[in-house]
């Protein structure tokens, strides 16, 4: 798997325009739908988790390293995808989930987790441990942060029973106190050539004084800011003439490319000039499952007005995220009206957190078993879903709520499938 993680990251530092979509999420509908779209494309694709998502105590979904791997692969199997061509990765892997400890505390959980990951078989391995612990700045410093990544990296290679099978990313776009930086023209800062250095630097130096010694042909990541993020309703597009001079940076190390977080709702021609860049690993998460989203809501809608009756899904979304706050609370400001809105249609995708809920799973489940019983036409999809969506569901298939959602999401995840004969020129992007 490494390998072929390597090969990409190769022909990228030759030049090539090409890069991998890393996606993280924990959906099964979603997971399904990009596994079976990826073995369609014949292209690898990175399944990630994160510590607060997986992790040896549960995290968020109730699942271990293991565990979700096993998840996936069932998924894999149910979409008529390969299971042994899925390469997993661990994503902001650090002692982030136990902050709220003192830092040997925090550590020695993010070792056990870390010996799990690999363990289960992940080989792309996120290592960040930028986040302070109980009594520390929000942000520790980079020598302090590299000297934890340093240990995790040990621990990691010391489990493993083969080294080489690892591949390891270090950095992290986590913004500042008080949230990312805009520069005059209102695009978000890039990372300077100066602050990517001096991150490979510290690593370099903390690598060393743990007795790893060179081990910088282990790193094939380094996660950078390129200037692009979202916020709950706002996207910041990547500025398509942008140029910085971080490829230079990232060739000091022989096996090292740019990874860029935060990339969902860019304009299709971002993906490849963000390659260009040297950006060959690139991270979606929350547009996948806003796409799923919305095509329940566009269905919900659509049921609603065939029939003159109520929405099913959306009120019970609302109540479940009314009874527990603690998923979109903190995220989402304004008045009533503007947290509403935020709750159920904000590009941040709280809402995800709440698929899970039996209730939510019901609601869905009653959706689609009434959408079996309608005659849904293509007059009657028109006025609830996008044209290109349409044509998508219909490549070989039926028109149903099933292809619907699938093409939708589809339609999100398909600008990250690009390659160098297909890719459309900037100029060209902007004048369709």
């Amino acid at each position: 798997m490494v390998n072929a993680l390597l090969d990409i990251v190769h022909r990228n530092r030759a030049g090539e325009s090409i890069a991998i979509p890393s996606v993280c999420t924990a959906h099964p509908g979603v997971l399904c739908i990009v596994l079976k779209f990826a073995a369609a494309e014949n292209q690898p694709v990175v399944i990630e988790a994160t510590s607060n998502q997986v992790n040896q105590e549960g995290g968020y979904t109730g699942m271990t390293p293991s565990q979700f791997v096993a998840f996936v692969s069932r998924l894999a199997l149910n979409a008529g995808a390969d299971p042994t061509a899925i390469i997993f990765g661990g994503d902001h892997l650090g002692p982030q989930a136990w902050r709220n400890l003192p830092a040997e505390e925090a550590m020695a959980k993010a070792d056990v987790m870390i010996r799990e990951y690999v363990k289960a078989g992940f080989c792309k391995i996120h290592l960040d441990c930028s986040e302070g612990c109980a009594g520390e700045p929000t942000q520790v410093d980079e020598q302090t942060a590299a000297q934890r990544a340093a240990r995790l990296m040990s621990v990691a290679l010391s489990v493993s029973e083969n080294p080489e099978g690892l591949t390891f990313v270090i950095g992290t776009e986590v913004p500042p106190p008080g949230g990312a930086k805009v520069d005059s023209h209102g695009d978000i800062a890039a990372t300077t050539p100066e602050s990517a250095a001096s991150t490979l630097q510290a690593h370099e130096s903390a690598f060393l004084d743990a007795g790893l010694g060179d081990v910088r042909a282990l790193v094939s990541g380094l996660v950078v800011q390129p200037g692009v993020e979202f916020g709950p309703m706002t996207v910041y597009h990547l500025p398509l003439e942008r140029s910085f001079d971080l490829r230079s940076v990232m060739m000091r190390w022989p096996n090292l490319a740019l990874e860029a977080h935060s990339t969902d709702y860019q304009k299709p021609a971002a993906y490849p000039r963000l390659a260009e860049l040297g950006f060959a690993y690139q991270k979606v998460g929350p547009a996948l499952t806003f796409a799923w989203r919305q095509a329940v809501y566009a269905l919900d809608q659509m049921l609603s007005f065939r029939d003159g009756s109520a929405p099913i899904v959306s009120p019970v979304m609302e109540r479940i995220m009314l009874k527990d706050r603690g998923a979109w609370q903190s995220h989402y400001h304004g008045d009533p009206d503007a947290q509403f809105a935020q709750r159920h249609l904000a590009l941040a995708d709280r809402i995800r957190y709440y698929w899970p809920h039996p209730d939510a799973q019901a609601a869905v489940s009653a959706l689609l078993a009434a959408l079996e019983s309608r005659d849904l036409s293509r007059a009657l999809v028109e006025q609830f879903f996008p044209t290109p969506t349409i044509n998508r569901a219909e490549l070989g298939r039926a028109l149903n709520a099933a292809t619907l959602i699938a093409a939708n999401v589809e339609q999100s995840l398909k600008p990250y499938f690009f390659t160098t004969e297909r890719r459309a020129t900037p100029a060209q992007e902007r004048s369709e």
